[in-house]
């Protein structure tokens, strides 16, 4: 019965800003590039690592999105889910929602930044014997199944080149300094009302 309230709230929250935005966009991108500017205190145990050092890590995943352009055009609101294979191989995934904001426009080049609640997950590391937790951004314990983090303030910088009206090249930045930083790419579709 909770699945079915909260699947509500969700489809609600989805088609609600609809009725009022004036164009909407969907995306899909590919998630991604994880980027550990320090290393990785756990590097040992990705396999998708680029170095020693676990300083670009390959994920295998994908977040899907959908954008609602608010009247102004430059200000949206944007629901995105990534679901993915973490750096060590575990599955992973990220809800989001936020405002938007384009800060340059170019032709047909834009930066959009944007920013709000964000809530990440993965199966337990703890799972792995060889588990360093000296650094824990999660929460969990060695007793749960999950692990989790809920972010008041997640967001991402997303470049954005039109390849014609509808379809638009898309590389999201997420600056996550100076523990985790993320690239992804793939495309947003857009569709006017």
């Amino acid at each position: 019965m909770r699945r079915r309230i909260i699947l509500c709230l969700l489809l609600g929250l989805l088609y609600i800003p609809s009725i009022y935005a004036d164009k909407f966009a969907i995306g899909l991108k590919y998630f991604g590039l994880s980027i550990h500017p320090n290393g990785a205190v756990n590097s040992s145990l990705m396999p998708l690592k680029f170095e020693d050092k676990g300083v670009f890590v390959l994920n295998l995943g994908v977040s899907a999105g959908i954008e609602y352009f608010l009247p102004l055009d430059f200000l949206s609101i944007k629901f995105i889910q990534g679901l993915y294979f973490d750096c060590i191989g575990k599955f992973a995934g990220f809800s989001h929602i936020g405002l938007r904001g384009r800060f340059l426009k170019i032709g047909t080049f834009s930066v959009n930044g944007g920013i709000g609640p964000t809530f990440i997950y993965r199966r337990s590391w703890y799972e792995v014997p060889e588990y360093d937790d000296s650094f824990s951004f999660f929460n969990g314990t060695k007793d749960d199944e999950w692990q989790w983090r809920f972010i008041w303030y997640g967001g991402e910088i997303e470049f954005n080149n039109e390849i014609n009206k509808s379809l638009e090249f898309s590389v999201t930045f997420i600056p996550g300094y100076p523990d985790l930083m993320n690239l992804s790419f793939g495309v947003k579709y857009k569709i006017e009302n």
